[in-house]
């Protein structure tokens, strides 16, 4: 009787750690790629500036974008320079900051914000983790907007909105206050990063304009601080940048 009743809670025991071997594994979230560090743009061979995209701008905003790089062409041509936000010590905000010229970006990654700092200007951007995008109405126009993101896999899809009209964008292109940049961050190598930029504008663009930004992985780099101060430039009547001599 005593072996019964041990083979028979034997045969209870299997029963029970057959059931639960038979429940689905617990499994937990892909945990996402540390993007973390400082990146630089990939300028090796066949990596410089990204390849210009083709910009499709309704009327009136394609005459007057015309007209404008018509006129920065001839003062090019003279020796000038038109002015622009960086010739008036003035942010270059979204989505020119992510990539100017060879300067470096340094990425801080938590769980509930990721932020980027560029070396050029000291500008910031936060792009907030995990959260529904705003109304359009409930954020205050700025140089970078109001940034929101999440995780597909391996790559991190961050939608931004709230560039005020006065920042110029893609290739200096005019925009609406209904502009949407939407980017697709991840790596292509161990020490490489790629973000794809779609800019979205129904009021300025016939269709959405793409472009993909390229970095290098830059260990142990201590980011420099870039202040534009005691600016001695000043723009004419006719847009062009100047040199103040002295001081008035």
């Amino acid at each position: 009787m005593a072996q019964r009743g041990a083979w028979k809670a034997a045969g209870m025991l299997l029963t029970i750690a057959a059931a639960a071997g038979a429940q689905p594994a617990a499994t937990g979230a892909q945990t996402p790629p540390d993007f973390s560090g400082v990146w630089k743009p990939a300028m090796g061979r066949g990596r410089g500036a990204p390849a210009a995209a083709t910009l499709a701008l309704k009327s009136p905003y394609k005459e007057k974008y015309e007209a404008l790089r018509a006129r920065e062409r001839e003062a090019n041509a003279r020796g000038e320079q038109l002015s622009t936000r960086p010739s008036l010590c003035e942010p270059y905000g979204m989505p020119t900051m992510m990539q100017v010229a060879v300067y470096p970006m340094e990425v801080i990654q938590t769980p509930r914000q990721i932020t980027i700092i560029t070396e050029a200007f000291s500008e910031v951007r936060r792009i907030y983790m995990g959260k529904a995008q705003l109304q359009l109405d409930d954020v205050d126009p700025g140089y970078y907007g109001h940034s929101v993101g999440h995780w597909e896999g391996d790559t991190l899809v961050v939608d931004t909105i709230g560039i005020k009209e006065s920042v110029r964008g893609y290739q200096e292109m005019p925009h609406s206050d209904k502009m949407h940049i939407g980017e697709r961050i991840r790596r292509t190598a161990p020490n490489a990063l790629e973000d794809q930029i779609t800019i979205e504008d129904p009021v300025v663009l016939e269709k959405p304009v793409t472009y993909t930004l390229s970095y290098t992985f830059v260990p142990d780099y201590e980011m420099v601080e870039f202040v534009c101060d005691n600016n001695r430039e000043y723009v004419d009547e006719n847009g062009i940048v100047r040199m103040k001599l002295h001081d008035k």
